[in-house]
């Protein structure tokens, strides 16, 4: 009996080795559901992206790797995917969608930055990109119809997964407002933005609603919302606040690092809310386990590489390689987007010598009064070094152009009050200005009212910028008259398309009209004007005084100066020092 028990089971193992590989490795395979997600990766392709510890090779590889010990693994991505690098400059983001097919993405959704290259090219990643892009708001107003698909099941195994695509109304002004209207300036698409996000709140639900009635054992939200407070009432807290039914939800936008948060529905139940951060610095993971729970982690380093990714990848940089080498200047200061002792992004709530550098050039390459450039389209900082073209384009990667129009000074300062009217928080209007001056009272409630997309309505009496003064041909300043005419250069953005929540200077007077690309024009101010090198004029990565910003109106900012030095005291604290002068003193 032994002897035919050990026979018995050598006939049996040679029948399993005989097997196909992939059965054998499937009976071996976790049943749990893998969902890997990126967002708002903005073209950091590689592992030598600057802000980014990994790059989509990592990404392949752990893919891979899942994929041997899983049967069921799948990839998404909530947005911002294809703009903000050269790569995707120069291709129009097409370079991002191969890169993406080739990974095998499963789902997206259309982040605003999907918009960037236009609504043609936005639309073509439905037939282009093998992922399924999936927006439950984004409407054509012309035909009443979806322009995409609100919402996709898969089955895995016996649990059904729904994905529900969710695009940010805040699309219309963070990216170009007039891709989304028609030659009369009329909205012909909507993402449902009205009734104060109940309007969103409604898709969001109808879209649940329909998947659950078709099975779907697990709800997650593929969304492009953030968690910024000035994205309120669309940030993703407002959708789950106001909606029932998600099992989670998968954000982007704001570059929000969230592992795992626990947030209440509108029926009292727990959403788990997460979010991977930018440019791969995190890759997220989320698990449903047999019994339906659902637990998520970041990612934040993954030592491995998916050769056969990494040489496609590779293979793309290399047909532009050498254009975006070429040294086009110098610079012995780091131009910062992010405050250099924190780390944290300052670009968009605060002077920097890289806003000033930009406006700069606006300002001096044209000849105008004024030059001004929103916080939002400055991307990448410049270390100290040389400076590339490639450097360049990351810097001002949209490819906006060069525009001089005439302004009166009413219309400049409703542009700083619509820029000021989220400070100190961050914002991508966030105005910097050259041959100008101003302070923003942040203790003063913003009177900035917009519309349902987004656009200015009107400003109150109450003004939270103040003390606005122009630079004189002598090189001193004078308080902003209302009542004249300056000459302001920016790009088309908000000179012609309504970009920045204003729509001011769409019918005055061009004096110059597209004349050059933003990141060209960065180029001429540094080889023309500078001489190709940034020097010790933008030494101060806090700017050199142009915007004064208050947070509490009992301690102005009084500048004190002394041997070619400057401090900043504060009213208390000068007093405080008087009265302790005065108590020191001896009797007499």
């Amino acid at each position: 009996m032994k002897k035919w028990f050990i026979c018995g089971l050598a006939v049996l193992m040679a029948l399993l080795l005989c097997l196909p590989a992939g059965v054998r490795a499937a009976e071996a395979k976790s049943g749990d559901i893998v969902v890997l997600y990126t967002n708002d990766v903005h073209c950091a392709v590689d592992a030598a992206s600057p802000e980014g510890t990994m790059g989509y090779a990592n990404l392949a590889a752990l893919k891979k790797e899942l994929e041997a010990t899983h049967t069921y693994v799948a990839l998404v991505d909530a947005g911002d995917a294809i703009q903000g690098d050269a790569i995707g400059t120069l291709s129009n983001g097409e370079y991002l969608v191969d890169i993406m097919n080739h990974l095998g993405y499963d789902y997206a959704v259309f982040g605003n930055h999907e918009f960037d290259y236009g609504m043609d090219t936005a639309k073509s990643l439905l037939t282009k990109a093998k992922a399924q892009y999936l927006a439950c708001n984004f409407v054509d107003l012309r035909t009443g119809e979806a322009v995409a698909q609100p919402y996709s099941i898969v089955s895995y195994g016996e649990r059904k997964v729904a994905y529900v695509g969710i695009a940010t109304p805040e699309s219309f002004t963070k990216s170009t407002p007039t891709y989304f209207q028609d030659s009369q300036g009329n909205y012909i698409y909507s993402f449902c933005e009205g009734g104060g996000g109940q309007a969103l709140y409604d898709a969001v639900q109808s879209a649940i609603d329909a998947a659950a009635a078709e099975g779907a054992d697990t709800i997650i939200a593929l969304g492009h919302l953030g968690t910024d407070p000035a994205s309120a009432p669309w940030h993703s807290y407002d959708v789950i606040a106001n909606t029932k039914g998600l099992d989670a939800f998968i954000d982007g936008h704001s570059h929000s690092t969230i592992a795992g948060e626990e947030v209440t529905d509108k029926a009292g139940k727990p959403v788990l809310l997460t979010s991977t951060g930018t440019k791969l610095e995190n890759i997220g993971k989320l698990t449903i386990a047999a019994d339906g729970s659902i637990t998520t982690e970041l990612i934040s380093a993954y030592p491995h590489t998916d050769p056969e990714t990494d040489a496609y990848i590779k293979s793309i940089q290399s047909q532009f390689a050498d254009k975006l080498n070429e040294v086009v200047g110098h610079t012995h200061v780091e131009l910062v987007i992010a405050d250099p002792e924190t780390g944290e992004r300052i670009i968009r709530n605060h002077e920097t010598n890289l806003g000033d550098f930009c406006a700069d050039a606006y300002r001096v390459v044209t000849g105008a009064d004024i030059g001004v450039t929103n916080g939002g389209g400055i991307r990448a900082a410049l270390k100290p070094g040389e400076i590339t073209y490639g450097d360049i384009l990351a810097v001002h990667p949209y490819g906006n152009t060069m525009c001089v129009v005439e302004a009166e000074g009413w219309e400049l300062l409703e542009l700083l009050e619509v820029a000021a009217m989220e400070a100190p928080n961050e914002h991508g209007s966030f105005m910097h200005v050259s041959g100008l001056k101003y302070t923003i009272d942040t203790t003063v409630e913003s009177s900035v009212v917009l519309d349902e997309y987004g656009m200015l309505v009107s400003i109150g009496d109450s003004r939270r910028v103040r003390d606005v003064s122009v630079l004189q041909k002598d090189g001193s300043y004078a308080p902003i008259d209302p009542m004249a005419t300056y000459t302001l250069a920016s790009h088309n953005y908000l000179i012609k398309e309504g970009g920045c929540s204003v729509t001011h200077f769409m019918d005055n007077k061009l004096l110059q009209d597209e004349t050059m690309l933003d990141n060209q024009l960065l180029m001429v101010y540094l080889r023309d004007n500078l001489k190709g090198v940034v020097g010790d004029a933008y030494s101060n990565p806090y700017g050199d005084g142009r915007i004064t910003i208050l947070t509490d109106t009992q301690q102005e900012e009084i500048p004190v100066t002394g041997d070619g030095m400057v401090f900043v005291l504060s009213l208390p604290v000068l007093a405080a020092a008087v009265l302790l002068l005065m108590l020191k003193r001896k009797p007499r």
